[in-house]
């Protein structure tokens, strides 16, 4: 029973806390570690000892498979050498570093043990690291490789750790350490590679959700338990099969169990890191009884603990420069300093740090010390750069993600996927389908394409554009359908697993609905398309990007036939301003119909995007 009330006084806190944290706009790691540390002084609460299996092994490859399966593998792929520079290079750097420093400055310590400090100390913490960055808007590009440098440089400082271990009860040559590292590295890949598709093989052939879910809850040691068993890493092994899996679930599942598998993993793994985080705050007060039995001064235990913190952020600063200088010299090009600087101060350590420090044998010399320095370490970080991040990532200037921006970019592509599914209605419909049915069809493939254009701006003449309407009153139909079946329950009339499927059905329709930004929150800069994303084709290139409106009040046919629009459309060839497809007279596209002109721009204030009728591309 007493296992239980812990479990629920965790579930309890983290839900409270990083509610409360949320509302603040506070960092739900800093906040859970810093009430963990209040609570750990509470005697006989909590009493709850972190150990290498329950992290390691229990807690670890949940939390890894939850991002793994929720990062994009093209961004990784992109990213890759960033991400090697970060995940191996500086973690073997930051290691060697606090190495020599700790060996430096903890009295009696082996060099062994000080690299195992090194080690465990080495790798930020993909939680806090993508908590910050995601709270702070930062680019999505160094989001990307933050996410990929956490989810692969636990893999490297394992490997690094347990070579240190092995050197303190034995010697080792640098061909061990070189082929440890070969096979652990290797090994896992190759583990979660097979993983992936055994796991994937299997799900191909699974249309339940219940059993989908339940292989999902199983991919995780699927893909660590073998790679652990043949001394490969299985940190490495998760992510890879993560990534793949992640990749390739739209070939592979259902629509239910994808929205399922999304829905329980983020679950998993807001309470998984919240809890760990809470855990490691818990911890303080059996970390400092341990310390007071190696009988050092209390003074020269916070200077041990302060100079390992500083030498662990330095270490950052300093390879970030020297990689980002010599890239610059060979290559002519790299990272600006505004990047280097975020990436630099983004190395917040967690879990991993906290957890590798109790895999140390209780021979290491000042065991206690070290374990003492790798929690001032982890608290340090989250504390001082987790509260500072946002404010350098403001002085820097850099653009984090445009709502706007993401709006075009859907636009565009939700219209050009609406005209393939048009396009495959048309191959495949017989002479036999019914008209009415197959216009339907074909008005619901361009309905949401048509509502997303409508989010990129508002018409003048209208206070509420028709996708909002029809959000706002179908939500309030949805709701009195719903009060309905409900009423008929309460009767006892109707089959419970008959109301139960009529309620999901809304439930579900409810949930998908398109929720409608408001246009005025948009940035006041004109809206136009990343040219990384832009369409290119001869029409885009020689068409104009401004154009003298004929009818600068408005759309001409409606003007006059006293109809109203939705928003305009300015043609680059001719200065004709028409009506956009979610208009009830669709008056641009009728006059590209007409005149064949190609290329048109929104007319609406603050935004400068362009389409080309004739390759269907955003330019």
């Amino acid at each position: 029973m007493h296992a239980a009330l812990d479990i629920l006084a965790l579930v309890a806190i983290v839900g409270f806390t990083a509610g409360f944290a949320r509302r603040l706009a506070w960092s739900e790691p800093l906040v859970l570690v810093v009430i963990g540390v209040a609570l750990s002084f509470v005697p006989g609460f909590l009493e709850i000892t972190l150990t290498p299996d329950l992290v390691l092994v229990g807690l670890l490859p949940p939390l890894l498979y939850a991002a793994a399966i929720r990062t994009s593998l093209v961004d990784f792929r992109t990213n890759r050498r960033p991400i090697l520079l970060l995940s191996v290079g500086l973690v073997a750097f930051t290691t060697v570093a606090v190495g020599l420093v700790a060996w430096w400055v903890v009295p009696s310590v082996s060099l062994a043990a000080a690299f195992a400090l090194g080690a465990v100390v080495a790798p930020p913490d993909a939680v806090a690291a993508t908590t910050v960055a995601r709270r702070v808007d930062m680019p999505r590009r160094i989001v990307a490789i933050l996410e990929g440098e956490s989810l692969v440089n636990d893999a490297t400082a394992l490997v690094a750790l347990n070579t240190a271990i092995a050197a303190i009860s034995a010697t080792i040559t640098p061909w061990e350490v070189g082929w440890d590292f070969l096979r652990a590295a290797g090994g896992g890949v190759l583990i979660g590679v097979v993983a992936a598709v055994v796991l994937g093989l299997v799900r191909r052939r699974i249309d339940d959700v219940v059993l989908d879910t339940t292989l999902s809850f199983a991919a995780p040691y699927v893909a660590f338990l073998p790679a652990e068993e043949i001394h490969a890493s299985g940190v490495l092994a998760v992510v890879v099969c993560g990534l793949l899996l992640g990749h390739n679930s739209p070939r592979l599942q259902n629509a239910s169990s994808r929205i399922a598998e999304n829905s329980n993993w983020r679950t998993v793994q807001f309470l998984l890191e919240n809890v760990v985080f809470l855990l490691i705050g818990l911890q303080i007060r059996t970390l400092l009884a341990d310390a007071r039995d190696e009988h050092l001064p209390w003074l020269e235990v916070v200077g041990i603990c302060a100079i390992v913190l500083v030498v662990t952020i330095v270490a950052r600063i300093v390879w970030m420069a020297a990689a980002t200088t010599t890239l610059k010299l060979v290559r002519g090009n790299a990272w600006s300093w505004q990047v280097s600087a975020v990436v630099s101060w983004a190395g917040m350590r967690g879990v991993v740090t906290l957890a590798a420090v109790f895999v140390l044998p209780n021979e290491t010399p000042r065991k206690s010390l070290l374990a003492l320095a790798a929690f001032a370490v982890v608290a340090g970080t989250l504390l001082l750069q987790g509260l500072t991040l946002p404010w350098l990532v403001r002085r820097t200037g850099l653009p984090g993600p445009d709502p706007a921006e993401d709006a075009l970019q859907s636009a565009g592509l939700v219209h050009t996927a609406a005209q393939a599914g048009i396009a495959a209605l048309d191959e495949v419909r017989t002479d036999d389908d019914p008209e009415e049915v197959v216009e339907a069809l074909r008005e619901r493939a361009m309905s949401r394409s048509n509502r997303l254009w409508e989010q990129l701006g508002r018409a003048q003449s209208e206070l509420e554009p028709p996708a909002a309407a029809y959000r706002r009153l179908r939500l309030q139909m949805l709701s009195a359908e719903r009060g309905s079946i409900l009423e008929a329950r309460d009767r006892g009339v109707y089959d419970d697993e008959v109301l139960r499927r009529s309620l999901q059905a809304i439930d579900l329709e409810e949930s998908l609905l398109d929720r409608i930004d408001d246009a005025a929150a948009r940035v006041d800069d004109q809206l136009m398309t990343d040219e990384r994303r832009a369409g290119d084709c001869e029409h885009l290139e020689d068409s104009p990007h401004v154009m003298k409106a004929l009818t600068p009040d408005g759309c001409e046919e409606c003007l006059r036939d006293g109809t109203r629009w939705v928003h305009l459309r300015l043609c680059l060839t001719c200065g004709h301003v028409g009506c956009c497809d979610s208009s009830v007279g669709r008056h641009a596209l009728g006059h590209y119909d007409e005149t064949g002109h190609p290329v048109m721009r929104s007319f609406e204030p603050g935004e400068a995007w362009r389409w080309c009728y004739v390759d269907d591309l955003l330019g």
